[in-house]
């Protein structure tokens, strides 16, 4: 079996990093002090998410005139970004959470490590020492007034330096954070925009009445009084619990497999197909696969008929750009993703061929119209509530972080900071084949507790056989 869950990897405990500079970066240009309306999709998104971006030596590029060029390139962008450079606050009046355009800058952190990048080893592996190449919040700076973006620049000795950025949610999805990435690199080489961004969220505003036509069993409503600020996602914060965790490798080949197998289910033995709604993509096969895998291992050995019954909720995210009518702007600078689900039994789960499981997770994508991505918005204008289910597959696979251009070249591997959770799968691309543009691998990260780990292990061996 080419595929094979990696154990950890030797890992360099200590990267010895230490803060040079901390500072504040301002917009090169004013910018009027106003109140910056964010959606319901933005609003339930209020946390840090942190990427590290490890870049090669360049002969040009030594990491003190790459620190020097990213200041003066985030000065400027600051200037197209508009929101980026305020703060959050809670407006107790409208009960939204908004974002005030008062440019008391975004952070900056120059910083050194006492290693080489090839004494940080393997890039891909999640290594709890990443944590010190991102600043998540400044100590110069109140709790309550803290920047929604931090860039750190950490040099290693051989030359090649690493990004460090964090970032609050409700300012980017992945997309829109790849054309800011994108935007950055071409104002550090003196080039103009990549692309304009579109700052105008209220294009994702809630109608007027709200309307929710449609159920929203993805969504889960929760009890919070009027008027109380709920804009701190408290779903998302873990009771402690012990969890095995491992990176699950599929090799182009693997993928190339599944695929063959969920179209020969789809096409099925007679004239018509089987499960003729059936996308066979990448991403579908393997989410299919893996939801498959993560159900099934949270079934009883000794099953008296309940664990079979028991539902599974599948949750992943769906661009809804192209989705509306008209399809918001290219370079939509906030979040445009919704929560696409899919259910079945488990007893369904381990009877249905992988055809059958593709076409759940197509269907639960294009459930996702113009209309019902309006009614999820309207949900979030009535209800107070987060996307809810038993697993979430969140991409980073193809979002191309690895592909932005900057004046001293691509990175060698982008990546976010993991932290572990049961309920969410990543899935992350490999080093190896980013460089293709397709038929490349995908590593699955996956925190279980042991004993599911060794369950979801050899059913994800025994359905890709």
């Amino acid at each position: 079996m080419r595929t094979v869950s990696q154990e950890p990897p030797p890992l360099i405990q200590d990267l010895k990093v230490t803060v040079h500079d901390t500072s504040l970066v301002f917009p090169s240009e004013h910018i009027p002090n106003k109140p910056f309306f964010m959606s319901n999709i933005d609003k339930v998104l209020n946390f840090d998410v942190q990427t590290i971006h490890f870049f090669p030596v360049h002969v040009e590029f030594p990491p003190d005139k790459v620190a020097e060029r990213l200041k003066a390139a985030l000065a400027e962008i600051l200037v197209h970004y508009e929101f980026l450079s305020g703060r959050l606050k809670f407006n107790a009046a409208s009960g939204r959470l908004e974002i005030e355009c008062n440019s008391e800058g975004v952070g900056f952190v120059v910083a050194s490590s006492e290693c080489s990048l090839d004494d940080v080893g393997d890039l891909v592996y999640p290594n709890p020492a990443f944590e010190r190449l991102v600043t998540k919040s400044l100590d110069i700076l109140q709790p309550d007034n803290q920047p929604l973006c931090i860039v750190q620049v950490t040099s290693f000795t051989c030359g090649g330096f690493a990004m460090g950025v964090s970032t609050n949610h409700a300012t980017f999805d992945g997309l829109s954070f790849k054309m800011f990435l994108q935007n950055l690199g071409a104002l550090a080489a003196d080039k103009p925009l990549v692309v304009d961004p579109c700052n105008d969220r209220r294009l994702l505003a809630a109608r007027s009445p709200p309307l929710v036509s449609f159920p929203h069993p993805e969504l889960l409503k929760l009890d919070v009084p009027k008027g109380q600020d709920s804009s701190r996602p408290l779903v998302f914060k873990d009771a402690p619990e012990d969890l095995d965790f491992k990176i699950f490798k599929l090799s182009p080949k693997d993928i190339a497999r599944l695929k063959e197998k969920a179209a020969k289910d789809a096409a099925g033995g007679g004239l018509e197909s089987s499960y003729p709604k059936a996308r066979i993509t990448s991403f579908n096969v393997v989410t299919a696969h893996i939801w498959r895998c993560k159900a099934l291992s949270s079934c009883a050995d000794a099953d008296d008929g309940s664990s079979k019954s028991r539902a599974s909720t599948l949750l992943y995210a769906v661009d809804i750009r192209p989705r509306l009518e008209p399809p918001l702007p290219r370079g939509y600078a906030g979040n445009a993703v919704l929560t696409a689900y899919a259910t079945a039994t488990c007893g369904e789960m381990e009877e249905w061929p992988l055809g059958r499981l593709v076409e759940m997770v197509t269907e639960g994508a294009g459930r996702m119209t113009d209309e019902y991505a309006r009614s999820a918005i309207d949900w979030g204008e009535v209800n107070v509530g987060f996307p809810h289910g038993e697993v979430l597959v969140s991409s980073w696979w193809r979002l191309g972080f690895a592909d932005v251009e900057y004046p001293w070249g691509r990175p060698r591997y982008s990546c976010p900071l993991v932290y572990h959770r049961k309920d969410i799968i990543l899935l992350f691309p490999d080093m190896i084949t980013t460089s293709q543009n397709s038929g490349d691998g995908v590593n699955v990260l996956v925190a279980l507790p042991a004993p599911e780990m060794a369950k979801f292990q050899s059913l994800f061996h025994k359905f890709l056989a």
